[in-house]
């Protein structure tokens, strides 16, 4: 039951109550469909390069990479990943592509890390993780690449967190994460590394809502506001200074929710829904669009060729 405390803290916040969080009702943004990718995919790796979006692996192209190009609106594809990958985690980073763990054709999480150049069309196999895991989350702060979160052996959540420095190509265990989980988001705001959302050693019947923050310069985490809606198989994207969470899955369906967070208020915001809720999906920013690509309508395996591009 709320009381009238609760009540009057969401008027004064002009905001909504979901799920027992006070979420502000900001700009609701508007949301419209670009070219449809060349194949049908989930649980895809995504990340933005040179103002282009990088689409590689997940079920049903687990070796292709799909190269999307805002500004034509057009679609092209580039060298092979060298392994069948899904489940793996991916970020731009100094005009390359990163591509971190994930599961190989089958469910064994792997330890692998390839970097692709764009202007080469040429992937190269990099140090490997010090820990194998599939449905990871990465993001890039200090320079170095932070892998966080995870599946292992027997699809049993793994803390670890590690951080990969491309100019010694050596890869360094830091604090782990304080809640376990697989199939979060992570992004990179200010120099600190947020991770979203997730699900307990691979179930989707057991997703969180956990949202923490780490500080590189103390080597710290700290619990921040619960992502309102609980979910897993989710995807995130910064603009504006602003985390946005699309999507995800449940055992009773797939999620539309956009929730936004501001590091600089604390506090999350909801947006337009996405015109196809789905889960095992990819997000990038580019020139003040946010593209979410590819996922599964249903849970489980299903796939889809979907871009649709959100406007705050």
């Amino acid at each position: 039951m709320l009381t009238i405390r609760t009540l009057f803290a969401i008027v004064l916040l002009g905001g909504m109550f979901l799920g027992g969080a006070v979420v502000s009702a900001q700009d609701a943004g508007r949301w419209t469909t670009g070219a449809q990718m060349p194949s049908e995919r989930s649980e895809v790796a995504a990340a933005e390069v040179g103002g282009r979006i990088y689409v590689v692996g997940g079920f049903g192209g687990q070796r292709d990479i799909e190269i999307y190009d805002p500004a034509s609106d057009r679609w092209s594809r580039g060298a092979q990943l060298p392994r069948q990958l899904h489940h793996a985690a991916a970020v731009g980073f100094n005009g390359k592509l990163y591509v971190v763990g994930g599961y190989d054709d089958g469910w064994t999480p792997v330890a692998s890390l390839y970097e692709y150049d764009p202007t080469a069309d040429r992937w190269h196999a990099l140090a490997t993780m010090p820990t194998p895991r599939g449905a990871l989350a990465a993001a890039v702060i200090g320079g170095r690449i932070h892998a966080v979160g995870g599946s292992g052996a027997a699809r049993r959540n793994i803390p670890a967190h590690e951080a990969y420095d491309p100019a010694v190509n050596k890869w360094t265990a830091l604090a782990r994460m304080p809640t376990p989980r697989d199939h979060l988001a992570a992004a990179a705001v200010e120099g600190r590394l947020y991770t979203i959302g997730g699900r307990i050693d691979g179930s989707y019947a057991r997703n969180l809502s956990a949202h923490e923050v780490y500080d590189p310069a103390a080597d710290r985490w700290q619990t921040l506001p619960a992502l309102p809606t609980a979910r897993s198989g989710i995807a995130a994207a910064v603009l504006g200074g602003r985390i946005f969470v699309f999507g995800g899955e449940a055992t009773n369906g797939t999620f539309n929710q956009v929730e936004a967070y501001d590091p600089k208020t604390r506090a999350w915001s909801a947006h337009a829904r996405m015109p196809t809720a789905r889960h095992g999906l990819g997000a990038a920013a580019v020139a003040g669009r946010l593209y979410v690509i590819s996922g599964g309508p249903t849970p489980g395996g299903s796939a889809s060729s979907v871009n649709e591009i959100f406007m705050p």
